[in-house]
């Protein structure tokens, strides 16, 4: 039987928007890499707003091209369909947050600590070895995997505010202080909103448990992208403890959090590019 506070999150889930039909769509169809880039095209030009924001986000400093893109054929070409499939997302989950909220939460830098956390995700992916795609969906899974928070922030602000906190004078982990002042934190939330989007069984198992990374390539991508994102303090997503990494992990790199850090480079050009995005 399901507690009070699970089938209440389903409620408040559920009074969530959708992603626009659009993006759901390019979602499916690049499930399948056996449909046409031409096919995923088509759907995003059907979409004019979102057409406009790929393309000004195409055109922008952060992708110095030498000359303008005026379709989104034409930046397939340029910077590739995984590329325009992840910004299609980033475009819709920027959609999905308010400007403001009681609880205090900043919008901004949690949009920040997405984008970062996303891109680290992707690139910790191709270090692995995974399959284009699967790179393109630990974009995706780091993209969302904190989106439960904004669930708490529009419909449980006066909870969420007392766990963003104790977690910051406590130094504790914010799902721990969620669970105590909401008893649900946002690991399940987010589990729940990816349902509604209709993201895959994966991506919504790795969202739900990206706190306890479960043993396989993805989570382990996603669990070092977040720890790395929240040392390195690209924007802030209300947690202030950044975990070592288990052994699952250190095996998956061969390497510790900070060495990880020391052999990815400079990472801040993600964050620039992230900060570049955000702008209006």
């Amino acid at each position: 039987m399901e507690s009070p506070n699970y089938a209440e999150l389903v409620a408040l889930v559920e009074k969530m928007p959708a992603f626009p039909k659009s993006v759901q769509r390019v979602v499916q169809l690049t499930a399948n890499i056996e449909v046409p880039a031409k096919e995923i095209v088509q759907v995003i030009e059907c979409d004019p707003v979102l057409t406009v924001k790929i393309l000004k986000v195409i055109n922008s400093a952060f992708y110095g091209l030498s000359h303008k893109i005026n379709s989104i054929q034409r930046a397939v070409v340029h910077v590739g369909l995984n590329t325009v499939k992840n910004l299609a997302m980033s475009i819709a989950a920027m959609g999905m947050l308010k400007t403001s909220n009681k609880a205090g939460f900043n919008p901004s830098a949690f949009l920040l600590h997405a984008l970062t956390t996303a891109e680290i995700s992707r690139k910790l992916a191709e270090r692995a070895g995974l399959s284009q795609q699967a790179c393109g969906d630990c974009f995706v899974a780091g993209l969302l995997h904190d989106f439960g928070k904004v669930v708490f922030a529009e419909f449980r602000p006066e909870g969420f505010k007392l766990a963003l906190a104790k977690s910051k004078e406590e130094n504790m982990p914010l799902h721990l202080c969620e669970q105590a002042f909401l008893g649900i934190d946002h690991a399940e939330a987010g589990a729940l909103l990816a349902e509604k989007w209709e993201l895959s069984e994966l991506l919504t198992e790795t969202i739900r448990h990206h706190h306890h990374p479960p043993d396989n390539a993805f989570g382990e991508c996603l669990f070092a992208a977040n720890q790395i994102g929240k040392r390195l303090r690209y924007g802030d997503g209300g947690n202030p403890v950044t975990e070592a990494f288990p052994e699952t992990v250190v095996n998956r790199f061969g390497l510790s959090l900070e060495a990880l850090i020391d052999d990815l480079g400079n990472l801040d050009v993600i964050a620039q590019g992230a900060e570049l995005f955000i702008k209006p």
